[in-house]
């Protein structure tokens, strides 16, 4: 009885992770075939209309959020928490795994497609491919395994439910950072979204099995 509960996340997990696939192909798919350019350039029209110097500067702290060194000190925080203070070893793994794993999965797809970053109005200076967007994907798998980590040692509902909106308006914000500072398309942030998810819930999935 008590695998049951699991059970249903599992199946869940794997649901999810080939629905957020197959996303990220049709994304994938309409973006190298150049079929997104009036979403994309409707959405920066909108976005960087809204542009104001104490706006800029709130998208600026959410991009420095999913920055690389605020994104260690957050991992390497947890990995402590996780170990020293829960001694959660297998919770450990699944953390690792996802945050390597993203970060892995981000550079295979960026060599893939290749894709040259926007260059109509930058508000910061970046360099790489654009596609997908390595903040976004790295925003997700972090908050979204901590969440998912984090949630039965939360011991009342209203707790679980800001733990998940706390995590959702920092990975859409990151993302949405990214389009306003003019360095990544939509697509390249939505794309991100999908492929982290699929990576994400597909290593919940492996967890759930081997935990079981």
């Amino acid at each position: 009885m008590n695998n049951e509960p699991n059970e249903g996340i599992r199946v869940l997990a794997l649901s999810v992770s080939v629905v957020f696939s197959l996303f990220f192909c049709i994304v994938a798919f309409l973006m190298s075939n150049s079929m997104l350019i009036a979403f994309d350039m409707a959405m920066i029209a909108f976005i960087q209309g809204l542009e104001h110097p104490f706006l800029t500067s709130i998208m600026k702290a959410f991009t420095t959020m999913g920055s690389f060194r605020v994104m260690t000190i957050i991992a390497l925080g947890a990995i402590y928490f996780l170990y020293k203070r829960l001694h959660h070893r297998m919770e450990l793994l699944l953390f690792t795994g996802v945050i390597i794993g993203s970060s892995l999965l981000n550079i295979l797809l960026k060599m893939l497609f290749q894709r040259e970053r926007p260059s109509l109005h930058l508000l910061i200076q970046e360099t790489g491919y654009s596609f997908p967007s390595g903040h976004s994907m790295s925003a997700f798998s972090l908050y979204a395994t901590l969440a998912f980590l984090l949630w039965r040692h939360v011991p009342t509902r209203s707790g679980r439910t800001w733990l998940v909106i706390g995590g959702s308006i920092t990975i859409l914000f990151i993302g949405i950072s990214r389009i306003y500072l003019g360095v990544h398309y939509p697509s390249d942030v939505v794309g991100a979204y999908f492929a982290s998810g699929f990576w994400v819930a597909l290593s919940i999935w492996c967890f759930l099995y081997f935990k079981a």
